[in-house]
């Protein structure tokens, strides 16, 4: 099966439009231009990380079906590729429909991803897989009676929201109105709906890397999978993570089946992020991000193919290599302040170990809690991998401008 990339900005150029022009997606533009491949980046606001190193940028609101399908039109792209959730989804489901372009990894799985109602009933109801109990609800009222059905402790999350944005982990009823009007400003969309889930006594969480490619001989797709990613969350949002995560041979087995399952079902390929709960021997899963995942950016440091050359590869229908090579960890920078036109100091500190590395995202503007960077480590241990990221973390000083 041959695969030809022509050259960019020419005629013959192979063009992908990436949705969403985040951290994430700068390392993804950056892997796709190694491979020859022209990048178009959009995103709703000007100088994103990875419009920094696209060919092109737009700015736009992706949500905006009108604004969305005009976009597609002129940049006439043979892959799209979402990065975020607050897309339009029915004009890709159009796109596909018609074959005017690839969405990657599908239409089905952007639409079905994009809130966690349909990736939450796919998994449970329709797949059978383990699962935390949960409810929906889409009024105080409703919520109120969701919370107390459930149980507390729970989690509170919007149905269409990333990086922890209106989560919240809920103690008593005395919090629910707080946890409710929190979940509604938090959201990507106000679409008025959240989850309420109840707690899992869990050893740890992970994220399955899981990869979908094609063989080279056959042509048939294959499921490819990283060694497990232990990762620690504040208030729903990635701090650090590290890889490999220790597990039983059960328990990896059993995270491999879910993740084949749920990612089979979703179809196509590319990279997924497969976020399980275990406990012991016993797996439960919690989301799918059919995309890289911020918890992945410790595969810089630990793989000979990171998590964005998998997706590059991926769905070029090139070959793709999951070894490892090191013990890692990563620990995010983050601004500290609600500011914009920041300086980062001490990075010459930073990186006085040989096996740290820095990625600063490049973002315009920062926010108290938002990532502005992130240390990868290599050691001969996850314990020392993780206290040698977050030393180099640590020693990032962020400056306000004069």
């Amino acid at each position: 099966m041959s695969v030809t990339i022509g050259t960019p900005l020419q005629s013959s150029a192979f063009k992908v439009l990436l949705l969403g022009s985040g951290e994430l997606g700068k390392e993804v533009v950056i892997s796709l231009q190694r491979l020859g491949v022209e990048v178009h980046a959009a995103d709703r606001y000007d100088h994103a990380p990875a419009m920094q190193v696209a060919h092109y940028s737009y700015t736009l609101n992706m949500a905006d079906p009108v604004e969305l399908k005009k976009l597609i039109e002129d940049v006439k792209p043979h892959l799209i590729v979402p990065e975020i959730e607050a897309i339009a989804t029915e004009v890709l489901l159009e796109i596909e429909r018609n074959q005017t372009a690839t969405v990657i990894p599908s239409a089905k799985a952007v639409n079905l991803t994009m809130n966690r109602e349909g990736i939450r009933r796919l998994a449970a109801e329709e797949l059978g897989l383990p699962t935390s109990a949960y409810r929906f609800a889409e009024s105080l009222e409703s919520f109120r009676a969701a919370c107390d059905d459930i149980g507390y402790p729970n989690f509170v999350k919007p149905v269409m929201s990333s990086s922890g944005k209106g989560q919240s982990r809920v103690k008593s009823f005395e919090e629910v109105d707080a946890a409710w009007e929190y979940a509604q400003t938090g959201g990507r969309v106000n679409q008025g709906k959240v989850i309420v889930e109840s707690q899992i006594d869990f050893d740890f969480e992970i994220t399955l890397l899981t990869v979908r490619a094609k063989n080279p001989q056959t042509g048939q797709i294959e499921t490819h999978y990283c060694d497990p990613i232990g990762h620690r969350q504040d208030a729903g949002d990635y701090v650090e993570s590290w890889q490999p995560q220790p597990m039983t041979d059960a328990a990896l087995a059993e995270s491999k089946r879910i993740a084949n399952k749920v990612t089979t079902a979703l179809g196509g390929c590319g990279i997924f992020g497969v976020e399980l709960f275990v406990k012991g021997d016993h797996v439960w899963f919690s989301e799918v991000s059919p995309r890289p995942h911020d918890t992945g950016l410790v595969t810089l440091a630990s793989q000979f193919q990171s998590e964005f050359e998998l997706h590059a590869r991926a769905i070029l229908g090139l070959p793709v290599n999951t070894a490892r090579h090191s013990v890692a960890a990563s620990a995010v920078i983050y601004a500290g302040t609600d500011a914009n036109n920041l300086s980062f100091d001490q990075l010459n500190t930073a990186l006085s170990h040989p096996d740290t590395d820095l990625r600063l995202f490049g973002k315009p503007e920062g926010f108290k809690r938002r990532r502005m960077g992130v240390a990868t480590a290599r050691a001969e241990t996850t314990d020392a991998a993780r206290t040698l990221a977050q030393q180099a973390a640590d020693q990032v000083h962020v400056v306000l401008p004069e």
